[in-house]
């Protein structure tokens, strides 16, 4: 089969940036499965992306389907010949569905299993052209792309993410016949906007780069993300310091340029007496920059990304100082402004902000919180008067100038300001504490105040919300409830906060509440909660039946639940592990068909005959023993491994004793022996469910 280098370039008007990495791997992604569905051999597939194109390259792409045989089977032969050898209308109908005539039918022999005896049919069905293909295959995945919401142009029914101007298909050396996005496929395609003009002939697939490269645009996305880390990197340098590079900007600023340059400027020092968070938000989300930093400390310079390379850079590098100053001024003004009214003042501009419609403004919320933190404080040892007070201030910098304009400093600006006001260092803590962790793997809160209002925080939003039937369903979470229900555990299982879910849920029920809640809020937010323990034990790569083991008993302190996880999952990896949740799951089985709860545990010794019920008898008493400090420790681990050293005298029983014996008495006390058997293992997780 031969093979040839296939070429596809989809040129636009300037992509979203955030989005074009991700447009490009959907791209590729696309074009590389429509292939593969099409039962097309190819060699690599390479993605290229800018800001004004979506291109990828197929190497050693075959030319041509190849071809298959296909076996068809229809109706019995033995109804589809009448007595004369003439097909019947079940015979002529197969034929005409399959496109062939009734002399081109034949009989199944007895070697096609269950279709041995039916009409069928093999033929061959020839494999199409690549060429004939590819154009469907480019449009399916412009189709499929991530794009939340399309845009047309002009007259144009056609919708894409931005208008689109060419499209160039190329097939080895020659260029497909395909229309795209109502584009007719050609071999030209465009270099810079402003370093090079006219159209670009691209003869082969190969010369793609280096033919762009030669019209300063850098196609390859990693390629020029690789650059501008490098120059940036090296301006850090030069200016003293170290640049700080995230890398979702380096992904945007990789998207904004065709042929990136780096620059550094500067701005006055006195800029910096703002909280260094405010400058960099300000040249970070407004206008690309990258800002340096030197001993800790944010040094007055910053790194932009040019998209042309121009024969006098500092034009460009003081347009950038004359963009950036309002921006700072703007900061610095809000700065000043904020400071001049103490925190606790805002509060009541707080009574006129809506939480949620139904719940009241954020100042019930906050006072809310400070209730709820304060009695959890009562029962933790935590400082009441500190959580109070940081409840009370927490929400207040959302309507500071500086957090109107820069909305991510939520919570840090509330720090800088309580700082400002000389309020306790743990106050101070809360303000932006209470916002985390933010993020799956995100850091907890240190202070015992900040732990604490960020608990409350998130419980009464959950009460909340429940409690007016707005639950998460599906991928619909608008309130980031599944966040703040893994908040909440994380906080109460690595803070070590040994209360039940259930009275947490309690207390924020208890709270003042402008909707009452539901009902069956405190029932359905315990099942709603304990189910995100799921999902984090998934990413420790701990089996579902080990949580579930533990599930079955209804356990609802969060603490407790993850120390018995950890203790089962432990267990789960001994030799005796397996024997024992068999016999375990015996144990449930014969119990609940005689009787179930109403089995007693009362066994009588004197009962006992043989030797391995007598022997199982004197090491479950021994194991009731040893295992009850260490249940009252909560020392769960080291209890299943103490009964772990059960299972000889376990198998043994099972072995050699008839359970349900002729004797009543006698399968009674069995009975209760395993009864004591299971509640010894019961008391830490339902181990059958293994």
């Amino acid at each position: 089969m031969s093979t040839k280098d296939f070429l596809v370039e989809l040129g636009t008007e300037e992509l979203p940036p955030k989005a074009l990495k991700t447009l490009s791997d959907a791209f590729t992604s696309g074009i590389t499965q429509g292939l593969k569905d099409a039962n097309l051999n190819f060699g690599d597939a390479v993605a290229f992306a800018a800001p004004r194109r979506l291109a990828v390259r197929i190497t050693g792409l075959e030319t041509q389907q190849a071809d298959e045989e296909e076996t068809l089977y229809g109706p019995p032969a033995k109804i589809a010949f009448d007595a004369d050898g003439k097909p019947t209308k079940a015979a002529e109908g197969f034929a005409s569905r399959a496109g062939a005539s009734a002399a081109e039918l034949q009989t199944a022999p007895d070697s096609h299993g269950k279709n041995a005896g039916k009409l069928m049919l093999q033929r061959t069905i020839k494999g199409k052209q690549t060429t004939e293909l590819l154009s469907d295959i480019v449009q399916t995945s412009l189709d499929k792309l991530p794009i939340p919401k399309r845009m047309r142009w002009g007259a144009s029914r056609v919708e894409f993410v931005r208008p689109v101007q060419w499209l160039l298909m190329l097939l080895g050396d020659d260029v497909v016949d395909a229309e795209v996005l109502g584009l007719k496929a050609g071999n030209t395609t465009r270099g810079h906007r402003f370093h090079s003009s006219g159209e670009i002939t691209i003869a082969s697939p190969g010369e793609y780069e280096s033919k762009l490269r030669e019209a300063y645009v850098m196609a390859d996305f990693a390629e020029r993300s690789a650059l501008i880390k490098e120059q940036v990197t090296a301006e850090g340098v030069k200016l003293g310091g170290e640049a700080v590079i995230d890398d979702d900007l380096l992904d945007e600023v990789t998207a904004l340029n065709e042929w990136p340059v780096a620059l550094a400027g500067s701005f006055d020092e006195d800029f910096l007496r703002v909280p260094p968070e405010a400058l960099v938000s300000s040249m970070k989300e407004h206008q690309k920059y990258f800002h340096v930093m030197k001993d800790g400390k944010l040094l007055p310079n910053f790194i932009t990304v040019s998209n042309i390379e121009s024969k006098d850079p500092a034009q460009v590098i003081s347009g950038n100082e004359k963009v950036i100053r309002p921006r700072l001024a703007d900061a610095a003004f809000f700065w000043d402004t904020d400071r001049k009214q103490k925190l606790e003042s805002r509060f009541a501009k707080l009574e006129n902000v809506v939480w949620v419609n139904k719940l009241g403004s954020v100042a019930d919320k906050a006072r809310r919180i400070g209730a709820l933190a304060s009695r959890i404080a009562g029962e933790t040892g935590g400082d009441k008067a500190l959580v109070e007070r940081a409840a009370q201030l927490c929400k207040n910098d959302l309507v500071s100038n500086m957090v109107f304009e820069f909305t991510d400093l939520q919570g840090l600006a509330g720090k800088y300001y309580a700082e400002h006001d000389g309020e306790h260092a743990d106050v101070a803590a809360a303000m932006v504490e209470q916002y985390m962790p933010a993020f799956a793997g995100d850091e907890l809160p240190a202070t015992q105040t900040g732990t604490l209002i960020a608990l409350a925080d998130r419980l009464d939003s959950l009460v909340g919300l429940f409690g007016l039937g707005q639950i998460p369903t599906g991928s619909k979470d608008p309130f980031a409830l599944r966040r703040a229900s893994l908040g909440v555990l994380r906080i109460l299982v690595e803070k070590e906060i040994n209360i039940d879910l259930a009275t947490l849920i309690d207390y924020a029920l208890e709270g003042d509440w402008k909707t009452a809640p539901k009902a069956d809020t405190k029932a359905t937010l315990i099942e709603y909660m304990l189910d995100r323990f799921s999902a984090w034990y998934a990413d420790e790569n701990i089996p579902t039946g080990v949580f579930q083991a533990v599930r079955a008993l209804g356990v609802t302190n969060a603490l407790d639940v993850n120390r018995r996880v950890k203790a089962v999952f432990e267990f789960s990896k001994l030799d005796a592990a397996e024997s024992l949740a068999a016999a375990n799951k015996r144990v449930s089985n014969i119990l609940a068909k005689n009787g179930g709860d109403a089995v007693t545990a009362d066994v009588n010794n004197a009962l006992l005959a043989q030797a391995e019920e007598k022997a199982l008898a004197e090491q479950v008493a021994a194991k009731q023993a040893a295992v009850a400090p260490l249940m009252a420790a909560g020392d769960y681990s080291a209890a299943l491994t103490e009964l772990a050293g059960l299972r000889e005298s376990v198998d043994a029983f099972f072995d050699n004793v008839m359970v349900m014996a002729d004797d009543e008495a006698v399968k009674n006390n069995r009975l209760a022996l395993l009864k004591q058997l299971q509640g010894l293992f019961i008391g830490i997780a339902d181990i059958s469910v293994l």
